[in-house]
């Protein structure tokens, strides 16, 4: 039985439920609802997506916000006092600056467990990118693989071989958290332009395309997936989405027609947090490739 414990958190779209599957404990990224903070699936115990992205439809914009350093201690302490050391593979530290308090707490909790220790591994991913590298890390950590292992592979290989491809549905939720100009956002809108987004090796998000309505968007997409895709059949492939069940089946069936229906897809949906940023419609995929930049 390994001495360490797996933490992942929500940002990377798991769920309670894959958290038991894969092996890991849940660090819960957290949001302000009408002034009200929410703890996905510890305020809740399942996401209603549905749910969610209407109120974010009918203009509720929630807001983020990090974690305080006593939180992430409630999260690490009874894995040290326990006598096991923590793995603690999170979203990219480029997008948020949450994991200052992070590091306030992790030299808090070294200074009071000298002889544990708290490894941290920086996907420089989100949603589905960070749940694909997680599948790695998983199946690693099952095999009997230390810690120091598993971040040499991580760094070496999910890190450099798989892409991650989405786009934006409506840029006003960009431009309420500050990640779009304002005309650009209303421009986009108007013209009912969808910026294809990608994550690059810094871990930090971009446009790199336009492409004109969602039909648009989703087949590009799908290009992007086919221009850089390698040896898809043999690995995982994860489809995330802001409540657009009609926009993942017409990926899907892009896909399958290409690619052949014996594969391993994964659908989920986009966490809270994230989504407050995305807002709802919008479609991402995940997959093994030849690098993440093209």
């Amino acid at each position: 039985m390994q001495n360490f414990t797996l933490f992942a958190d929500t940002d990377c779209d798991i769920t309670p439920v894959l958290a038991e599957k894969l092996g890991f404990k849940l660090i819960s990224m957290p949001y302000l609802l009408d002034d009200k903070e929410v703890f996905p699936y510890e305020s809740f115990q399942e996401f209603d997506s549905h749910s969610f992205y209407e109120i974010l439809r009918h203009g509720t914009i929630p807001k983020t916000f990090g974690l305080s350093p006593e939180k992430y201690i409630s999260y690490f302490e009874p894995e040290l006092q326990a006598g096991k050391d923590i793995l603690y593979a999170h979203f990219s530290s480029a997008l948020s600056g949450t994991f200052n308090s992070m590091k306030i707490a992790i030299d808090m909790l070294e200074e009071k467990y000298p002889e544990r220790r708290i490894h941290i591994l920086d996907t420089k991913a989100i949603t589905g990118l960070a749940y694909i590298i997680l599948l790695d890390i998983s199946k690693l950590y099952k095999e009997g693989k230390s810690p120091e292992e598993i971040i040499a592979y991580v760094n070496e290989e999910s890190l450099k071989h798989y892409a991650f491809f989405g786009f934006a549905d409506d840029l006003q939720f960009f431009k309420k958290s500050g990640r779009v100009s304002g005309l650009s956002a209303t421009l986009g809108s108007i013209l009912n332009i969808k910026p294809i987004i990608s994550i690059d090796d810094d871990g930090k998000m971009g446009a790199i395309a336009k492409a004109q309505g969602r039909n648009g968007a989703t087949n590009t997409l799908f290009k992007y997936m086919e221009k850089i895709g390698s040896d898809i059949q043999n690995h995982p492939i994860i489809i995330v989405h802001s409540d657009a069940p009609k926009l993942v089946n017409n990926l899907l069936t892009s896909i399958k027609k290409k690619y052949g229906e014996n594969l391993d897809i994964t659908i989920l949906d986009i966490n809270p947090t994230a989504g407050v940023h995305c807002g709802p419609n919008c479609l991402g995929i995940s997959f093994h490739s030849k690098g993440r930049c093209l």
